[in-house]
């Protein structure tokens, strides 16, 4: 007969378990640093809407005969009914193209300052339509690791703050897409954790990136219809960004991502995403050669004690 779990071996287990999650989601949040240069690569040869479904798209055709395959080896697997493709149809439109889209072309008429500011506020959107959708208890804990890690970030994002302009005529209808890509991603979290109990990880990312590449269709043939010989000026690099956006950005970041949301609460999950700036400004040091400032590293390491509070004390206050 094997032993009865003590107390103190679960919560070792729980800890251990939570902090393999949070790893699969700094390799999601890795993977997202890297799309502002991947768009940057892309935009002297396409527009924003084609930069953010084309590969979108590639990334949906390739997962379909995944989808069908393991289907095929699940025989008793769950069929979507009608209403779950109504749920995937707000998953897709509501949460994937507004994200994206609202992202992409806010952006473009805006300043990438604004942008990296308003980025920061998906975190506490996640919190707060999390506990309106899914009931989650927002700890002291939590709200505590949100604000260090918000604090972290903005200290990381002086440069930005200095450049930003939030309220310039010019920039208001950008800086409103922008919040509105953040709700959007934001959405998109929370509604997929309601249909975890009945989908696998990658049904629900591939059913709604089909309903969204549907939606989005009409925006290719009439806001911004495709040229297709400017792929024939992409070269390597652009070739390159295009698949890592369509493999990386699109594909496995997000199939981590669940993977971890459906073992966490999504509260505690998109603490993670405080980590996309400091891998990004890895990244820059790394890749383009930047010098690192000491806001940089002390916002870096103000956002890594709230990512390690929640990973070693929140199954604390999951159970209380």
């Amino acid at each position: 007969m094997s032993e009865p779990i003590t107390p103190d071996a679960q919560i070792i287990r729980k800890r251990r378990s939570t902090a393999w999650y949070f790893l699969l989601l700094a390799l999601a949040s890795l993977m997202w640093s890297g799309q502002g240069t991947a768009v940057k690569l892309l935009d002297e040869h396409l527009g924003p809407v084609a930069i953010t479904f084309l590969p979108f798209y590639a990334t949906t055709l390739l997962a379909i005969p995944l989808l069908i395959r393991m289907r095929r080896k699940r025989p008793t697997a769950t069929a979507p009914s009608s209403r779950d493709w109504i749920r995937f149809i707000i998953a897709g439109v509501v949460g994937q193209v507004l994200a994206q889209l609202g992202m992409t072309w806010g952006i473009s008429r805006s300043l990438a300052s604004n942008g990296a500011i308003l980025n920061l506020m998906i975190p506490v959107i996640t919190a707060v339509l999390a506990s309106f959708m899914l009931r989650e208890r927002i700890s002291l804990l939590r709200v505590g690791a949100l604000v260090i890690g918000l604090f972290g970030v903005g200290l990381m994002s002086i440069g930005d703050l200095k450049q930003a302009s939030f309220f310039q005529s010019q920039f208001l209808v950008g800086n409103l897409l922008i919040l509105v890509g953040c709700f959007g991603s934001s959405f998109y979290t929370v509604f997929c954790k309601g249909l975890l109990g009945r989908f696998e990880e990658i049904e629900i990312l591939i059913y709604s990136y089909i309903t969204a590449s549907l939606a989005s269709i009409p925006l290719l043939i009439w806001v911004e219809p495709v040229h297709w010989r400017n792929f024939l000026t992409l070269g390597l690099q652009g070739w390159l960004a295009f698949a890592f956006l369509a493999l990386l950005m699109y594909g496995a970041s997000m199939l981590l991502f669940f993977a971890a949301l459906a073992h966490l609460d999504v509260t505690t999950a998109s603490i993670s995403l405080y980590l996309v700036p400091v891998f990004g400004v890895i990244l820059a040091i790394t890749i383009l050669g930047e010098r690192l400032h000491l806001a940089e590293i002390i916002g870096s390491a103000i956002v890594l004690v709230a990512t390690l509070l929640i990973v070693k004390y929140d199954h604390q206050s999951s159970q209380a």
